[in-house]
């Protein structure tokens, strides 16, 4: 009888085989190597008496990257190429992971084999990434209640278990909710106002779905945004509202079957339990103990500033949105389903200017080509496309990045468009981290890009609104970050062990590029003609580039305020108040109101499936960096090649192995400074 295929899972040396990885693959392989890393640890911490770096921590990291580059593929392919039975297979893993993780976290032999090599004289010779990750470890150590007595460990242990299951019930419910709603159109008139470019869009997704006429309505993001944002009837932008804000909640057309209520209450207790366990407050604290911020009123005052200043500019840009729509479409009262569309008119009533306008100069690979040209400029990297690679689906692109030395830094994979079965947002996550082998040979990094954009229609390319390249930029700036690493050790390589509220930097610092002419004559291009952006087109895009600004802030301060909040101040006696503490938020910084029914929390996957719990506020801590750093370049040069290379040096090549504050002052010269954000947000005013 002939030997069974070996499982693909187990015998990957490189990149993940992605076509050979089958749902039945997945729970072998990760029982596989639990037991293989359970077998190994034990024997190292028997075969070791004076434990050190060569003899103890390199061979628990080659442990921890072949379980790490196993589980990858796995739960990379649940958020892009979602099924049923893939999905089974990746929940009957996640209570395995996370035992094995507490396990470790809690083995009191290792521990004092890492306390022993802090203390050593080995220490002391260490380089200073290998000391940042001893010093992380015993952290986290910590974290995992390593002290805690045995019953305690015990219920810890039951609590991380229990919450990687339900903030994935969490995200699971989100995704069904959102592929369950979707409705057929049939008359041209039910779509008055959308472009061609989104019919073409609508008209694709109904023949992808089996229908030979008609357009097909979904809560897909480029769906949701293209009806929210043109279309003239304010029936079918309040059906689609509806259905959107009340995804995976009690209210709306699929009320209650897939409610995430029950299950964010459940988190936050579960949360609020673990954090008292290890002698935190609450969580908010527990979030901090790895984040930049000190302590939680420092961001609670931090966000409340940023609130004073921003508050007043938002105030009147809704003031105006409101007299514009009563004095030029006779509407007293502006619902939340009429905000988006009245905002486009005014937008182009002030200055002429739309997202539609835009998109045929953002054709994909004029983007790409654009981005890469511009990362060439900036550190001197050459990024070439491989074909060679196996993906997970067919639109997924796989590239290669070499410096210029001509040495390969590393991967990246990268998979633009919305589609069915796929998670709704834009992300990156690491598919393997660099570090150093026994051997002496370097393991090349490698990413995922993932975005959500419409795909291409018909015979024309995929053409980007101005919102999408950022995002593409964005997503692309935390690629950078994993991949230009010089670190030779995985536990803080890459994005590896930066704080949470520091790891934003190098993503929000690339989107300032696409403002800047220089850089979009790089790839903003026509097309079909190959013309470049007019300059009257380009003077319009800057005079409404902070069009709503305020607005804009106090929306991210007010989704800050709420996570921080909710995390803070959870009283085990009363429950989550969810909706209490978001009402009670968006009456402090909030000046949009939604109706009463809306359930945005209940589809906050950053917060409940993420890994942005009690950290929200990152974004805009983050900003700050970003904003800063890159006014060194408005005053030495947007294409300067030297501070390309010192942002290089003291940023992306650092990873997690030093202090990101450390960092920041090295490459500024100072501490940040939050006039550069202010001045790019047009937020003038002084609290």
């Amino acid at each position: 009888m002939p030997n069974p295929l070996p499982n693909p899972l187990l015998v990957m040396t490189d990149l993940p085989p992605f076509h050979a990885i089958k749902p039945e693959h997945v729970v072998p392989a990760i029982d596989t190597v639990l037991a293989e890393n359970r077998a190994a640890v034990a024997q190292l911490l028997e075969s070791v008496s004076e434990p050190g770096w060569d003899n103890l921590v390199a061979p628990l990291e080659t442990l921890d990257d072949r379980l790490n580059r196993i589980w990858s593929p796995v739960s990379h392919m649940n958020s892009v190429v979602n099924s049923p039975e893939l999905r089974t297979a990746y929940e009957a893993c996640l209570p395995k992971l996370s035992d094995y993780a507490t396990e470790m976290g809690q083995n009191q032999r290792l521990f004092q084999a890492f306390e022993a090599i802090r203390h050593g004289s080995e220490y002391t010779l260490l380089d200073s990434a290998q000391q940042k990750l001893i010093d992380n470890t015993l952290r986290d150590f910590h974290l995992s209640g390593v002290a805690l007595p045995a019953a305690k460990q015990a219920r810890y242990k039951a609590l991380k278990s229990e919450l990687s299951t339900l903030t994935t019930t969490f995200s699971n419910n989100v995704l069904d909710a959102t592929n369950e709603w979707n409705m057929l159109l049939t008359e041209r008139s039910d779509l008055a106002g959308l472009p061609q470019s989104s019919m073409g869009m609508l008209r694709q997704a109904a023949e992808r779905e089996g229908h030979k006429k008609g357009w097909w309505v979904s809560l897909e993001y480029p769906s949701y945004f293209a009806v929210m944002t043109y279309a003239d009837s304010p029936e079918l932008r309040q059906r689609v509202y509806e259905a959107y804000v009340t995804r995976a909640s009690e209210e709306g057309p699929n009320a209650g079957k897939w409610d995430n209520g029950p299950v964010m209450e459940e988190i936050l207790r579960r949360r609020h339990e673990l954090a008292d366990l290890l002698g935190f407050q609450s969580y908010a604290e527990r979030s901090l103990a790895t984040k930049m911020a000190s302590e939680p009123q420092q961001v609670i005052d931090f966000l409340r500033d940023l609130a004073a200043r921003s508050l007043d500019l938002a105030r009147k840009e809704l003031a105006e949105l409101h007299t514009f729509a009563r004095e030029q479409y006779s509407r007293d009262k502006l619902d939340a389903w009429d905000l988006n569309y009245y905002s486009e008119k005014l937008r182009q009533a002030k200055y002429a200017i739309s997202q539609e306008d835009l998109k045929p100069y953002f054709p994909e690979e004029q983007v790409l080509k654009g981005l890469f040209e511009v990362v060439k400029r900036l550190y001197g990297l050459d990024i070439y496309e491989c074909t060679e690679v196996q993906v997970w689906h067919d639109d997924v692109r796989f590239f290669e990045i070499f410096d210029n030395q001509d040495q390969l830094r590393g991967h990246f994979f990268l998979d633009l468009y919305a589609r069915p079965h796929k998670r709704g947002g834009a992300w990156m996550d690491e598919c393997i981290s660099r570090r150093r082998l026994s051997d002496g040979a370097v393991q090349t990094p490698a990413t995922y890009l993932v975005c959500n954009f419409a795909p291409p229609v018909g015979n024309d390319p995929a053409l980007f609104t101005h919102d999408e390249v950022q995002t593409l930029f964005h997503e692309f700036g935390h690629g950078l970050h994993h991949l230009m690493t010089q670190v030779d050790y995985a536990g803080v390589s890459g994005i590896n062990g930066v704080p949470w509220d520091a790891v934003e930097l190098p993503s929000q610092f690339m989107e300032n590029w696409c403002w800047e002419r220089e850089a979009l004559d790089l790839f903003a291009a026509h097309y079909q003609s190959g013309e470049k952006i007019p300059d009257e087109l380009f003077n319009k895009m800057i005079a409404a580039k902070n069009f709503q600004s305020g607005m804009q802030m106090v929306r991210q301060l007010e989704l800050a305020l709420f996570d921080f909040r909710l995390h803070l101040e959870y009283d085990p006696a009363e429950g989550g108040r969810i909706q209490q503490i978001l009402d009670e938020v968006r009456a402090e910084v909030a000046v949009v109101h939604p109706p009463q029914y809306n359930r945005f929390q209940h589809g906050f996957s950053h917060i409940f499936a993420g890994g942005y719990a009690a950290g929200y506020y990152s974004y805009k801590w983050a900003e700050v960096l970003s904003a800063d750093a890159f006014s060194r370049f408005e005053e030495e040069g947007i294409f300067n090649r030297a501070t390309g290379s010192a942002f290089m040096e003291n940023i992306l090549e650092q990873g997690g192995s030093r202090d990101p504050m450390e960092l920041f002052i090295e490459f500024r010269g100072r501490q940040p400074a939050i006039d550069a954000l202010l001045r790019h947000s047009g937020i003038t005013t002084h609290p």
